[in-house]
């Protein structure tokens, strides 16, 4: 009687890191709550901006909504537009930011 032996494979990589994410269509779409959540609270801190960051985290949580329920595609479409606008946020509020050291500057130099 012959002996069976068994193959054993043994991966190289970790379970779920077999593809780049770029290349993985499936993967989970991200919703960016956080960033949005940090710029609507600093951006109300800086002069009232936190009303225009608003929108970002409205698409954030409606992103959210949508992997909970399933819907990939619905999801990447209102996380792409949160991290936009999130994007703009983080802008207008470093702008701002660099605006009034500027004026703080000016002011404490002239005096």
């Amino acid at each position: 009687m012959k002996s069976q032996q068994a193959e054993v494979s043994i991966p190289l990589q970790p379970p779920g890191r077999g593809a780049t994410p770029a290349a993985d269509p499936d993967r989970l779409p991200r919703d960016y709550v956080v960033w949005s959540l940090f710029n609507v609270l600093l951006g109300y801190g800086l002069a009232y901006l936190g009303c225009l960051c608003f929108p970002a985290l409205v698409f954030s949580i409606k992103a959210r909504d949508c992997k909970v329920l399933g819907d990939l595609e619905g999801a990447r479409r209102h996380g792409a537009r949160a991290k936009v606008l999130n994007i703009i946020c983080s802008i207008l509020m470093v702008l701002i930011v660099v605006a009034i050291i500027v004026v703080i500057i000016v002011m404490s130099t002239t005096t």
